[in-house]
């Protein structure tokens, strides 16, 4: 079928919202099922899966968007959005082999790079923005209500029908691609035969990494994306199971945590972000929000009450301005024709983190001896974190969560490279000869706009996947 209308945004628009409400459905469930599968050593195995997912994810998104250049981006969105959501009903059926499952679809996890070339595909460079913007607010729309309808759901009826609700909805997701959206990349820039040859530099996921160092400048802004969005992709995998099984919130509280700090990013990204920018400049607004994020990760730290969570949540969100500023910053650096290789550049360095932060939290929290062998039910939730906190020679008496304060040092060395990055150079990044592709997965990129898009993907991702 070649779909209702022709394409556009809000054919996008809707792929997203229905894939990630699905999956934000399933925070509460999911929280329960990983304790229960991993009784022992839960946040490593946790950092294992979600890092494996990650890498996978790193390694697979250049192939995947060669070949959605070549053969159309429909039937890659059909794939990756059928193999991302593949483990739900699982969930209910072998919990063991619903998170093998997570953890190997990362090789497919990767609906919004198709979704970012399906957009370019149908937009000019200077609509660009303001779709990719739209993208980004039914992303956010999803995060903000869906664990709260799932947590909901699964205390008056029970997982199982939450299972079977995020299951119809990703199968509504299925065939609303089957049947409702039409090809974006246009007939002529096809080739006639599936045999055609595709670019494997614009396939190799560390093609982009290997010319960071090719320019001063943005070899800065790599180390300080990477020392700073290291600990925000740990911290994201392994956030919401700390919250309801060692500070013992509830459910609903975990759900309410999410909404809110949900709603404070889009401000702080919508309307704080501009002030600033206007303000103070580029530089110094990465250098506050980097700032924020390390008395945030602090907070969480050294925080053992409720209270002190809500609190550093706020300034997670306030932290969240510094991605869309260096995403500004690394395209004021570049050339106009080289804005898809250094943005490039800097998803390409985010990925990385997505593999490495959850397994080096995962493997932090081993280390300290932070593990889950309470028994979780909700009463005793409160009960057994108040012991561990009285008992003086018990580590989280001092460091409730050790991979946090890890993720301040690392941030705070983010800050001391930053400071060394020109808050005005001009375009002068030459790394080389690049094949644009003017339909291409890169073409996403060309717009500074997509930072802030890649902050929210992992919280979303990791945090319900």
């Amino acid at each position: 079928p070649q779909g209702i209308g022709e394409p556009s945004v809000y054919h996008a628009v809707v792929v997203i919202f229905l894939e990630f409400f699905a999956w934000g459905l399933l925070t509460t469930p999911m929280l329960a099922a990983l304790h229960q599968t991993f009784p022992q050593h839960t946040f490593l195995m946790n950092g294992l899966i979600h890092g494996v997912k990650g890498l996978l994810s790193f390694l697979s998104a250049p192939l995947i968007g060669a070949l959605s250049d070549v053969w159309g981006r429909k039937s890659f969105l059909l794939l990756t959005v059928f193999f991302t959501c593949a483990p739900i009903p699982l969930m209910q059926i072998s919990p063991w082999w619903y998170f093998a499952v997570i953890s190997m679809s990362g090789v497919f996890a990767v609906t919004f790079s198709v979704i970012f070339a399906y957009v370019a595909d149908i937009t000019q460079e200077h609509e660009r923005s303001t779709a990719y913007g739209l993208v980004s607010a039914t992303f956010a729309a999803s995060l903000v209500t869906s664990p709260a309808i799932g947590a909901y759901l699964s205390r008056e009826y029970g997982d199982t029908v939450v299972v079977i609700l995020a299951t119809a909805i990703a199968l509504l997701d299925i065939c609303f691609i089957l049947l409702a959206v039409p090809e974006s990349l246009p007939e002529k820039m096809r080739p006639a035969s599936w045999g055609a040859p595709i670019s494997w530099e614009q396939a190799d996921p560390f093609a982009s990494l290997r010319k960071v160092g090719q320019d001063s400048t943005v070899l800065l802004i790599c180390i300080t994306v990477f020392l700073s969005y290291l600990p925000e992709a740990g911290q994201y995998s392994s956030f919401f199971l700390y919250l309801r099984q060692v500070i013992g919130f509830t459910s609903e509280t975990v759900a309410a945590f999410i909404a809110v700090v949900g709603i404070l990013s889009i401000l702080a990204q919508t309307v704080v972000l501009g002030v600033l920018m206007r303000s103070i400049g580029n530089k110094n607004t990465i250098l506050l929000g980097l700032g924020f994020q390390i008395l945030q990760l602090a907070w969480y730290g050294f925080g053992s009450q409720p209270w002190m969570m809500w609190a550093a949540g706020a300034l997670a969100a306030m932290s969240s301005i510094t991605f869309p500023a260096i995403s500004a910053i690394v395209s004021r650096n570049a050339d106009p024709d080289q804005q898809g290789v250094v943005q490039g550049m800097v998803t390409g360095i985010r990925g990385l983190c997505n593999g490495l932060g959850p397994a080096l939290y995962g493997f932090v929290f081993y280390l300290f001896h932070v593990e889950l062998n309470e028994i979780d039910d909700r009463e005793n939730l409160d009960k057994a974190a108040k012991t561990n906190m009285v008992n003086p020679t018990d580590e989280r008496s001092i460091i409730p969560g050790p991979p946090f304060l890890f993720g301040a040092c690392s941030v705070l060395l983010s800050i001391l490279v930053a400071l060394f990055i020109p808050e005005h150079s001009g375009p002068n990044l030459r790394p080389g000869s690049y094949k644009k592709h003017s339909n291409g997965a890169q073409s996403h990129s060309h717009s500074p706009q997509m930072g802030i898009l890649d902050v929210k993907e992992p919280l979303l991702e990791d945090s319900n996947v």
